[in-house]
This record gives C-alpha cells, structure tokens and sequence, in this order.
C-alpha cells in the first residue's frame, strides 16, 4: 500500500444472517482526497462506514488504516480516525471549551498538549464566539461544527463525517462545506451525505454503493463527464422529415417531439450541432432552438441504482 493511501478496503462483506448487506466492495483514499460517499436508504453505505470506523466487524476482508490493520491493530488504527456520526457527539450542559478539552484528553493528547489542540480546533471550526457558551444554548449549526471540531482535535491523519449539514440552513451549510474543503487539504476525509449537490461542492472522489455493491468508484472530473450532454433538443419554423434528421452524421437517435421539435441523441465525443446548422441553413428549415441537454448528478444516480428511491436534492 502507497504511504499516500490512508485508506484500504479489500474484499470486505458483511452479512446478518443469510443477508448480505456488504458485498465484497474495494476502494482506497489517498491523502488529500475527499471522498463522497453515496446510496439509496439500505444500500449498505452505513454499514460500511461502521466498519471503516472499527464499530461493526466485518464478515470478510481486510481494513487498513494510515498503514495499520483495524482488525490486527485497533488501538493504533483508530488512532488515525477523527469520526463525526449523524447524531453529534456532544454533551450538551458543557461548555464548547470544557467538552473539547474531555475529548483531548479521551484521546490522549499530553496534558501540556491540550490547550493547544483545543484552540487549534475551535479556530479551525469558527468557534471562538461561542467557546464559553454551553453547547445545548447553540445552534444546530454550531453544535456541528462542535462535533467537527471533536473529530479533528486528535489531528487525525482520517476524518468520516456522516450527513455533516443535515438539517442545517444555507448559511450554515455553506460554512460546513467550506470547512470540509480546509480539512480535505490536510486529512483523508470520507463524506456520507445523501445531498448531491454536496458531492459536487466539495468532493474530489465519488462512488456509490447500492444493494451491498460498489456501483461507481471515480473523480468528480471523470464525473463531470458522464454529465456532458449526449442529447440536443432542436425546434424548426420548417419541419423536415425526420429521416433528414436521422441521416445528418454524429445523430444516432431522434425522437419527434411537440412544437416542431426534435431530441437527438448523439455520442459525448462528436456533436451534430454543425452539421445541424448547416443543414438548416441549406434546406430552409429555420432552425429557432437549439438546447444541449446535460445529465445532472441525480440522472446519473437514478440511472445507475435503478430504484425510485430518488435522492434528496438541495
């Protein structure tokens, strides 16, 4: 394993009973990367990441973290992980500073450490406002950042955060975001979030689990380009036959739509849309619209997983 691969999961399954909810999937995470992690309710995804986290142990196969075996070596392992679940952490009659400083010292940061990593994740986080307030007088938003700031306060070399902006407003949102880009310039970080927007926003990786099995492992820019448009919709004063449409090069499919229009189907490497003004030109057809269609994250998602189970889109 390359020492820029924090994370390694090879052939790894979980079943409950005769179910099996992880099917032998297999990634890595390499320093720097900020992984978004996909599926549809039941799709295993946090099955995976309990497992990833040490809390739920698999069936088969094999987990390393920042080099350590998590079954061989846990305590070492774990070591290398800062986790944010859904549900925060935190215990709300503390205050912000004093919780962070409980959580230093779970994590066996030295006593002459401490103060330093507390200020070190309260300023990464933004909460130096709020330092002195008790955690349950805060907002959601904050009390998210609290639960960031837990993770990161051991400077772990790993960082899963699980639905990190679920029920937050815009703002706040976009704070969490900007935050998991910062920590993504330091960490490994696994992003579980069922907002594809979110994906796009920070994510460098992506990939999708569904019915226990990796559907999708690629780069937000090997992404962007499943999302090129492969369909125009074209609209004509002068109608022409749809086997003119069909003989133009590059069209592969036509549909006839209403209003005079066409959708044409083509391949992402070569576009008919020259051919196409040409030959309106030629042929009077006065071409008036011309739109490229292009598949968004969620078309990809649906095509790929195959359920009505649509995800939420912010």
């Amino acid at each position: 394993m390359s020492s820029d691969t924090l994370i390694s999961v090879k052939n790894l399954s979980r079943y409950y009973g005769n179910f099996c909810a992880v099917d032998n999937i297999n990634f890595e995470v390499k320093r720097g990367q900020v992984l978004g992690f996909l599926g549809p309710n039941g799709a295993g995804k946090t099955t995976t990441m309990q497992m990833i986290t040490g809390t739920l142990a698999p069936t088969t196969g094999q987990i390393s973290l920042a080099g350590n075996d998590l079954l061989d070596h846990p305590v070492q392992a774990k070591t290398a992980i800062g986790y944010l679940p859904e549900q925060p952490p935190v215990y709300k009659e503390m205050q912000v500073d004093e919780y962070l400083q409980f959580c230093a010292k779970l994590h066996h940061i030295p006593s002459s450490a401490v103060s330093y990593a507390v200020n070190h994740a309260i300023e990464q986080c933004g909460l130096n406002a709020v330092s002195k307030r008790l955690i349950g007088n805060l907002s959601k938003g904050y009390q998210q950042r609290v639960g960031i700031a837990q993770a990161i306060i051991h400077t772990p070399q790993i960082v899963i955060l699980d639905e990190p902006t679920i029920g937050l407003d815009p703002i706040q949102i976009r704070e969490i975001r900007e935050l998991i880009r910062r920590l993504g310039e330091e960490h490994s970080v696994i992003l579980s979030t069922h907002i594809l927007p979110e994906v796009q926003a920070v994510c460098s990786h992506v990939q999708i689990i569904n019915h226990g099995q990796l559907i999708m492992n690629d780069t937000i820019n090997g992404l962007l380009n499943q999302m090129q448009s492969t369909h125009l919709q074209v609209g004509f004063h002068n109608l022409p036959k749809i086997e003119k449409i069909q003989q133009i090069q590059y069209v592969e499919e036509v549909e006839i739509l209403e209003d005079n229009k066409f959708r044409i189907q083509h391949s992402i490497e070569n576009s008919p849309v020259e051919a196409l003004v040409e030959q309106s030109v030629s042929n009077n057809w006065k071409l008036y619209e011309l739109i490229p269609e292009q598949r968004t994250l969620e078309q990809i998602f649906v095509d790929l997983t195959n359920e009505d189970n649509l995800m939420e889109v912010a």
